[in-house]
C-alpha cells in the first residue's frame, strides 16, 4: 500500500475516478431535482447558483442529469469489464495451461469476436432484441472477452516455464491445478491494469452506442444520451453538450491515469531504480 500510494499519477487517478464514481452514487438516493421532471418554461437556462449547470431543451436540471448519467456509465463499463475477466481469463488460463488444441481453439475464437467490435455487435443484438443498456452491456462484455483472454494467455505463458510451475507438474498437480495455484495469482496485476483501461473504454463504447440510439433508454440517462439529446442545439447552446462530454473526457482521463499508474506501482520492471529497467 506505501508503494501504491508513492505514486502521485495513481493517487490523482484513483482520487478524481472516487470523486466521479461517489457522484454517480449519489444520484441513487439524492440529486438536485428529479431526474424526470420536466419544466418547459425553464428549458435553455444558463447556469446558474438555481440550476449550477443549467438546464436541458425539456427544462430538467443538468446536474441531476450528469449525476445519474455518470452511475449508468459507470455501471455499464463495470458489468461489462465482469463479463471479459469472467470469461476471458478462464480461457486465457486453460490455453496457456493446456496448449495444443485447446489454445488453437481459444486463439480462434477470440480472432473471430475481435472481427465484431462493440458497436456492431450492438447493432446485431439489437436487431434481435431492440436497444437498451443490458444490450449495451452485452455487447462491450463481449468484446472484452478476447482482450482478457490475451492477457492472460500472454501473461501465463511467461510463467508457464518457470521452475516453481515444473515443480508443481513434478508434484502430480492437473493443468487445472496450474492454471488457478499458480498462474492466476501471477497474471492478476495484468488483469487488473487491463481493467482500468477497459473501463474507460467501456464508458466511451456506451457514450458512443447511446449516442447512435442504441445504448440508454429513455427515461433513463447516460452522458452519451445526453450527447444525443444535445446535438440539435449545440450551436445556441453549446454548454448542453460540453457539460456531458467534459464529464466522460475527465472520467476517462481519470482511469487511465490510474491505470498507469498502477502498471507503474505493479510492475516490479518500471520501479525506479530497478536495474533491469530497459533505456
Amino acid at each position: 500500500m506505501k508503494r501504491l500510494l508513492s505514486h502521485p499519477s495513481l493517487v490523482i487517478g484513483l482520487v478524481a475516478t472516487l470523486l466521479f464514481l461517489a457522484l454517480g452514487l449519489l444520484s441513487l438516493v439524492w440529486t438536485p431535482y428529479p431526474i424526470a421532471q420536466i419544466d418547459i418554461p425553464r428549458r435553455f437556462l444558463a447556469p446558474s447558483a438555481a440550476h449550477w449547470l443549467g438546464t436541458d431543451n425539456l427544462g430538467r436540471d443538468m446536474m441531476s442529469l450528469v449525476m445519474a448519467g455518470t452511475w449508468t456509465s459507470f455501471l455499464v463499463a463495470a458489468v461489462a469489464v465482469a463479463i471479459g475477466v469472467g470469461v476471458g481469463v478462464p480461457l486465457g488460463l486453460a490455453a496457456a495451461a493446456w496448449g495444443g488444441a485447446v489454445e488453437w481453439v481459444v486463439l480462434r475464437l477470440t480472432d473471430f469476436v475481435f472481427a465484431f467490435p462493440a458497436v456492431i455487435a450492438a447493432i446485431l443484438i439489437t436487431t434481435l432484441v431492440g436497444p437498451g443498456a443490458v444490450n449495451a452491456i452485452v455487447a462491450i462484455g463481449i468484446f472484452n472477452i478476447p482482450v482478457f483472454a490475451r492477457v492472460a494467455r500472454g501473461g501465463a505463458l511467461s510463467i508457464a516455464t518457470l521452475d516453481f510451475v515444473a515443480a508443481g507438474r513434478l508434484a502430480g498437480l492437473g493443468n487445472t491445478l496450474i492454471a488457478w495455484r499458480h498462474l492466476l495469482p501471477n497474471v492478476m496485476s495484468l488483469i487488473i491494469v487491463q481493467g482500468t483501461i477497459q473501463m474507460s473504454l467501456g464508458i466511451l463504447s456506451e457514450a458512443g452506442l447511446s449516442y447512435i440510439g442504441l445504448g440508454t433508454q429513455p427515461p433513463e440517462t447516460s452522458l452519451g444520451l445526453m450527447l444525443k439529446d444535445a446535438q440539435g442545439v449545440f450551436l445556441i447552446h453549446p454548454w448542453l453538450t460540453l457539460v456531458p462530454g467534459l464529464a466522460i473526457v475527465l472520467i476517462v482521463i481519470a482511469l487511465n491515469i490510474a491505470g498507469d499508474g498502477l502498471r507503474d506501482a505493479i510492475d516490479p520492471r518500471l520501479r525506479q531504480g530497478n536495474p533491469n529497467v530497459l533505456a
